[in-house]
C-alpha cells in the first residue's frame, strides 16, 4: 500500500475517532468548562496560533489553565507558576487541558498521533533537518511524549519526532495511543503494570 493511501486512512481514522470521542466526552467537556468559569475569570478556552503540517498555521484549542491576561510572548509554564489556577494545575497534570484538541483533529489541522505542534517563533529557527517534523500533521500525543515529553531537551524531542515520521506505521500509532495513558499515570505518580491489568 502506498504511503499516500496509508496517510489518507490515518486521516479518516482521526476523523472518526475524534467525532466519536467528542460525542462521548461532551458532558465532561461542558462540566470542565463550568468548573473553569467558576474557578477564575476569563474564557474557558485558550486559543493560540501554532504551526501545522507543511508550515501551515492554525489555531490550537486548550482549556485555559492560567489567570486570564494578555501575554506579549510565549512563556514556559512550570508546575509552581503562581498564575496557574487551581483547576488549571489539575488539568495540566492530567493532560485533560488538551482534550479540546479533538476539535482540531476533527477539522483536520491535527492528528491523534504526531509531533506536537509548535510556535512560529520556534519553527523559524529550525534547521532543514528539524523542519522534517512538519511533514506530518501535529498530534495530540506522540513518540516524543511517551518518551519523556516536556522533560526532554527540545533537540531530543525533535529527534524523536523525526524518528516517528521516518518509521511511521499504523502499528506505531496504536502503540503510542496505548502507552499514552500509562505515561500520564506515571506522571501522576501512579504505576500500573500491563501484566497486572491482564490478570
Amino acid at each position: 500500500m502506498r504511503i499516500e493511501t496509508k496517510l489518507k486512512i490515518k486521516h479518516v481514522f482521526d476523523f472518526i475517532f475524534s467525532l466519536v470521542g467528542l460525542v462521548l466526552l461532551l458532558p465532561l467537556l461542558l462540566l470542565i468548562g463550568l468548573f473553569i468559569r467558576v474557578d477564575s475569570k476569563g474564557p474557558v478556552l485558550f486559543i493560540q496560533e501554532r504551526v501545522g503540517k507543511d508550515g501551515k498555521l492554525f489555531k490550537i484549542l486548550k482549556f485555559r489553565t492560567m489567570l486570564h491576561r494578555k501575554r506579549l510572548q510565549h512563556v514556559e509554564i512550570e508546575d509552581d507558576n503562581p498564575e496557574l489556577t487551581r483547576m488549571g494545575k489539575f488539568l495540566r497534570k492530567t493532560k485533560i487541558d488538551e482534550l479540546p484538541q479533538l476539535f482540531n483533529v476533527l477539522k483536520g489541522d491535527m492528528s491523534l498521533v504526531g509531533p506536537r505542534p509548535t510556535l512560529l517563533e520556534q519553527v523559524v529557527k529550525y534547521t532543514p533537518w528539524q523542519r522534517t517534523r512538519l511533514k506530518m500533521r501535529p498530534g495530540m500525543t506522540g513518540w516524543a511524549q511517551i518518551k519523556g515529553g516536556n522533560h526532554l531537551p527540545w533537540e531530543t524531542r525533535i529527534e524523536y519526532d523525526n524518528f516517528y515520521i521516518k518509521n511511521w506505521s499504523f502499528g506505531l500509532d496504536i502503540r503510542i495511543l496505548f502507552e499514552t495513558p500509562f505515561f500520564i499515570l506515571k506522571e501522576l505518580g501512579i504505576r500500573v503494570r500491563i501484566k497486572d491489568l491482564c490478570q
